[in-house]
C-alpha cells in the first residue's frame, strides 16, 4: 500500500466560487460571532435570528471540515501502521474508512453549494399525476415513495399534508412537509416533470407505457420572513377530507383549499384533526409558494413556475426513469445518468441533486 499524505490546512474543502472558501468562511464566522455576542443586536429580533441562523450554519460547516481533518488523519495513520505490520485485515478495514470520509467530503462539498436565501428551510414537496388514468397515478405513487426514502436516508421526517388517492392505485396528487437540514436546498433541483417508461402491470397485453409527473418544491416560510396577502385576495374553500387519517377524518368538511386569485396559486390540507388546524397549515403553504415565487424572480437562471406548469408531459420533463426494454435513469439537464435503477426510486438521489446544484451556481464536476 503506497503512503498517504497526511491532511493539511492547505488540504481543506474549497468549492472555488463557492460560499465556503475557507479562510473567509473564519473570517465571516469571526465576524457572526462578535455580533452575537454584542447585546444591542437583540434590539431588533428579526435580525438577531437571522444572524443567529447565519451563524450556527457557518459554525456547523467548519466544524464538520475539521472533523473530517481529524477523522482523516486517524484513517490514514491506522492505515499506515497496519501498512508496516502487514495486517491485510486492518488494511482493508482502513480502506473502507477512507472511502466513507470520501463521501463524506463529496457530501459537504456539495453543502457548501447550498447558499440560497431558503436553502437551510424545509420543504414543501408536491407530487401530481399527469395525464394517463392508473399508469401516472402509480408512478405519482412510487415518486412518493422515493422521496420518502430519500428523506429517511438522510435523517429527515416526512409529514404528510394533503393526499388524493388514485381510483385503482397510487395518487392523484399528494403535498408533504419533509423536515431537516438543507432539506429546501436538495429538494429544489427536483423540481419539474419526471418521465416513467415500463412494461405496464396494468396492461394485460404487456406493453410498453410512458407516464408523467410533476414535482413542485418550495420552503417552509418562518416566521422572520414576511410575506403580505392580502386577505382578499384569497378564497377559501372548505370540503369533506378523504384518504387515511381514521374515523375523524371522513365525516366532516375539515379539509381546507386556498387560493391566491392574483397568482392562481392553490394549495390544500386535510391531515389535521379539525378545520382550524388544516387552516393555519394552509396558510403557512401558501405564504411559502408566494415566497417561493419571489425567489424565482429574483434567480436569472430560473423560469417562473406557471412557466414550468404548462403541460405535465412531452417536452418538460427534467429525468426519464426508462425500466424497459433496457434500464437506465437520465437527468437531462446534466446529463448524469445510472443503470442502478432500483437504487433510484428507492432514494439514491444524490448523484442528480449535486450535479444539479453544482451546475446552479456554475461548478464543473465530473458526473
Amino acid at each position: 500500500m503506497s503512503r498517504l499524505q497526511r491532511p493539511t490546512s492547505s488540504s481543506r474543502l474549497n468549492c472555488s466560487g463557492g460560499v465556503f472558501d475557507w479562510e473567509p468562511a473564519l473570517r465571516k464566522l469571526h465576524e457572526l460571532n462578535a455580533r452575537v455576542e454584542d447585546p444591542t443586536l437583540w434590539n431588533d429580533a428579526a435580525e438577531a435570528q437571522a444572524i443567529s441562523r447565519e451563524r450556527s450554519r457557518l459554525a456547523a460547516s467548519v466544524e464538520a471540515v475539521h472533523a473530517l481533518e481529524r477523522d482523516l488523519s486517524d484513517a490514514v495513520g491506522y492505515a499506515e501502521l497496519a501498512d508496516e505490520e502487514g495486517d491485510e485485515d486492518s488494511l482493508g478495514e482502513a480502506r473502507q474508512q477512507l472511502k466513507a470520509l470520501k463521501d463524506r467530503a463529496a457530501r459537504s462539498e456539495l453543502e457548501a453549494l447550498l447558499s440560497g436565501e431558503a436553502d437551510g428551510n424545509d420543504a414543501f414537496v408536491e407530487i401530481n399525476s399527469g395525464a394517463g388514468g392508473t399508469e401516472s397515478c402509480d408512478w405519482a405513487g412510487m415518486l412518493l415513495r422515493m422521496y420518502t426514502r430519500w428523506a429517511q436516508a438522510h435523517g429527515m421526517s416526512v409529514d404528510f399534508l394533503e393526499e388524493t388517492s388514485g381510483e385503482q392505485a397510487g395518487i392523484k396528487s399528494v403535498t408533504l412537509q419533509i423536515k431537516g437540514t438543507n432539506a429546501y436546498g436538495w429538494l429544489k433541483t427536483e423540481a419539474g416533470v419526471h418521465r416513467l417508461v415500463r412494461i405496464s402491470p396494468f396492461d394485460a397485453a404487456a406493453k410498453r407505457h410512458t407516464s408523467f409527473a410533476s414535482v413542485w418544491v418550495y420552503p417552509v416560510v418562518d416566521d422572520t420572513i414576511v410575506i403580505d396577502i392580502n386577505p382578499s385576495d384569497v378564497r377559501t374553500d372548505t370540503y369533506r377530507a378523504s384518504g387515511a387519517g381514521g374515523q375523524h377524518i371522513n365525516k366532516t368538511d375539515s379539509a381546507v383549499r386556498l387560493t391566491h386569485i392574483p397568482t392562481g396559486v392553490a394549495v390544500a390540507c386535510q391531515m389535521g384533526r379539525s378545520q382550524h388546524q388544516n387552516r393555519e397549515e394552509a396558510w403557512k403553504m401558501l405564504r411559502a409558494r408566494l415566497y417561493e415565487l419571489e425567489l424565482q424572480k429574483r434567480e436569472a437562471a430560473a423560469q417562473a413556475l406557471e412557466d414550468q406548469k404548462t403541460d405535465i408531459g412531452w417536452g418538460h420533463q427534467i429525468r426519464s426513469y426508462v425500466l424497459a426494454p433496457y434500464q437506465m435513469v437520465k437527468d437531462l439537464r446534466t446529463e448524469v445518468e445510472t443503470s442502478d435503477t432500483d437504487g433510484v426510486l428507492d432514494g439514491d438521489l444524490d448523484r442528480f441533486m449535486g450535479a444539479s446544484l453544482a451546475q446552479r451556481v456554475g461548478v464543473t464536476r465530473d458526473a
